[in-house]
């Protein structure tokens, strides 16, 4: 592997431009982990402050990523939301061929808070039904969310086994409801301790939080979810329409 020692470029911009053509060509898989910092400053001739440099470079575009004591690794390219559509997390992922699987952290009846109440538009202490879960893509964990539903409106709706179930096709199918509308704000921040965990990722680690607010035709609010999404394998793509010009 030669590199340019005579022109203006920064040697560690070369051996990343060289890594990220190799990943694209196919020479490293996604979650395939690179060679060592050794190995990489022996290959190009080096000192390993070079090569750390080009990796460091890497991991900040996205393209790799870095497991304490483990190295290295390729990233997956990132799962792609439009924000045009209201649909859900296993139709997204049908939808690009991945596997959605979930694991449910739980499902309960509770007394739904004033914030979560004033959202669903019902009574502080109304019983709300909570699913929290984490969902996988092809077994890798991507995200964690919290749906809060008013139980008075979808009867035994726990009994479910939503480690299995789509929550909206059982929606449409065992309640006849259609969710058409949804409005959603997006923020992003460090994962805490839990996210941490349960997304299996080092820190500090970059979340999207995401709070959506769903509702049916007549304009009633059904859904309240709440999610964090890993920011290494998670983009968000909308498409925006030019004003009318005056």
């Amino acid at each position: 592997m030669i590199l340019a020692h005579d022109v203006a470029e920064p040697l560690y911009l070369q051996i990343r431009d060289l890594i990220l053509s190799e990943i694209k060509a196919g020479k490293y898989a996604p979650h395939q982990r690179l060679p060592s910092e050794r190995e990489l400053s022996t290959s190009y001739g080096v000192s390993r402050m070079t090569v750390r440099q080009a990796v460091v470079d890497l991991q900040h575009s996205g393209a790799v990523y870095a497991r304490v004591g483990k190295g290295t690794f390729v990233a997956a390219p990132k799962i792609d939301q439009q924000l045009r559509l209201v649909t859900s997390f296993t139709q997204e992922m049908h939808a690009r061929g991945a596997r959605p699987a979930s694991r449910v952290l739980e499902a309960r009846v509770e007394p739904a808070e004033p914030d979560v109440a004033a959202m669903l538009e019902v009574p502080p202490g109304a019983p709300v039904a909570r699913l929290a879960r984490v969902r996988l893509s092809d077994d890798q964990p991507l995200a964690i969310e919290t749906a809060y539903l008013p139980a008075a409106q979808f009867p035994e709706l726990l009994s479910h086994d939503f480690g299995r179930e789509s929550l909206y096709e059982v929606l449409a199918r065992d309640y006849g409801l259609t969710l058409i509308a949804a409005s959603q704000t997006i923020e992003a921040g460090l994962a805490d301790v839990d996210e941490l965990e349960l997304l299996d990722i080092d820190p500090p680690a970059a979340v999207l939080r995401m709070q959506r607010l769903t509702r049916t035709s007549a304009g009633r609010a059904v859904e309240l979810v709440r999610s964090a999404y890993r920011g290494d394998l998670y983009q968000l793509h909308s498409t925006l329409e030019p004003t009318a010009q005056r």
